[in-house]
């Protein structure tokens, strides 16, 4: 192959990557770092310039970046051929999760994390999450010409259930319930009767007062829900819904504008517990103000819209199923998310997707969207500028 052709060949695979989508990302990933190092400014000690926090994420994103256009180069077919692979090495590190976890210091009921070495952790749930919708997109394939029969129906809730089991044996309630919504975004994206999810909404209400009665709901479980009712009653204040609480009062305090960035009352004098996780909206919504706190939203929203649109030009079922669970996956943490921010729901400890400090979530979530840049690479019908061992052949 002559220079000229080589370089023809990597112009249009250049031109063949999500470039939008992936500059999206990038902008929502400078935006959360710069959250991220406000909220953690706080906590700089003599000499130190930047905090664990923030190295985390200047390792993680940079490292999922390239995670993510090394894997938009590799045909994803690959990945739904060996699906019993990944499936199987998802099974296998929850397994050892529920074995070997460990809590950290500010998460001492789940024990969801894998300890690597003293400083560094390994959540398993959040690259299980990708394992898992590849999986369930190939097994929504298989089933899609008659998807309503009962048989079906029981099958897939069998085959979700094996890795949300798994995730709240380790005592991850948040990651369980983004599982869920996950299953919940495919199974609308594969056109299941409303009549099964009215049916599954029914149960899952109707088993709400049972695991309240019989202890499946734990104590401080109950009180993060109560919360939600009695935020302002003097036994929760303090404890359940102080969080949420001083979330909502530093978005309150920040009105339109914001106080401006590192000069929020509230995040500086670190009044918002776990305010570079959990609560990273506040921390737009106090400095930045409401302008600040919607364009976090909207970069968000543009991500998802991309998604779900590159969704309808996938060659094939699996591509398309693949792009709807990895948009349902960021729709369902981010609603959670802000929830929690904005005492809508329960605090679970969910990260919001490209803005949460987090090594494990950031990089997970560009390893999703690597995937997805697959999708489209291929549906520009771009067999030839992906990895295979022939095209390998063919570049030397």
């Amino acid at each position: 192959m002559n220079d000229k052709s080589f370089g023809k060949r990597i112009a249009l695979a250049f031109k063949q990557t999500d470039l939008f989508l992936l500059f999206l990302c990038l902008i929502a990933s400078t935006y959360g770092m710069l959250l991220v190092y406000s909220a953690t400014k706080n906590t700089l000690v003599e000499g130190q310039i930047i905090s664990s926090e923030f190295k985390s994420m200047l390792i993680a994103i940079p490292a999922g970046i390239i995670g993510a256009i090394v894997l938009s180069y590799i045909n994803y077919d690959y990945f739904v051929k060996f699906f019993w692979v990944i499936g199987g090495i998802g099974i296998l590190l929850m397994v050892i999760t529920v074995f070997f976890g460990v809590a950290p210091d500010a998460r001492q009921d789940s024990r969801c994390w894998l300890k690597i070495t003293d400083s560094f952790y390994f959540q398993p749930s959040e690259v299980v999450k990708i394992a898992f919708i590849v999986t369930f997109a190939v097994h929504l394939d298989a089933v899609k010409d008659n998807i309503n029969s009962i048989k079906n129906v029981l099958l897939l809730a069998l085959h979700a259930a094996v890795p949300i089991g798994l995730v709240v044996i380790t005592g991850d309630a948040g990651s369980a319930l983004v599982f869920a919504l996950i299953v919940l975004g495919m199974l609308i994206a594969a056109g299941l009767h409303w009549s099964y999810f009215l049916v599954g909404g029914l149960g899952v209400v109707a088993a709400i007062p049972l695991a309240w009665s019989t202890g499946l709901i734990k104590d401080f479980q109950k009180s993060r829900f109560l919360a939600l009712i009695y935020y302002d009653a003097e036994e929760y204040a303090r404890d359940a819904a102080y969080q949420q609480n001083q979330a909502i009062n530093a978005i309150g305090s920040g009105k339109v504008t914001g106080k401006g960035l590192f000069n929020g009352t509230y995040v500086q004098s670190a009044a918002i517990p776990e305010a570079k996780n959990d609560m990273i909206l506040s921390v737009s919504g106090e400095e930045l103000g409401f302008l600040g706190a919607i364009a976090v939203l909207a970069v968000i929203a543009m991500i998802v819209i991309k998604i779900m649109v590159n969704s309808k030009s996938a060659k094939d079922s699996h591509g398309y199923f693949i792009d709807m669970g990895i948009a349902s996956m960021i729709i369902g943490q981010t609603l959670i998310n802000v929830g929690m921010c904005l005492r809508l729901l329960p605090v679970i400890g969910i990260t919001l997707p490209f803005f949460s400090a987090g090594g494990s979530s950031n990089l997970a979530v560009y390893l999703s969207i690597g995937i997805v840049m697959s999708v489209y690479r291929q549906s520009k019908k771009a067999d030839e500028y992906t990895f295979s061992p022939a095209n390998v052949i063919k570049f030397t």
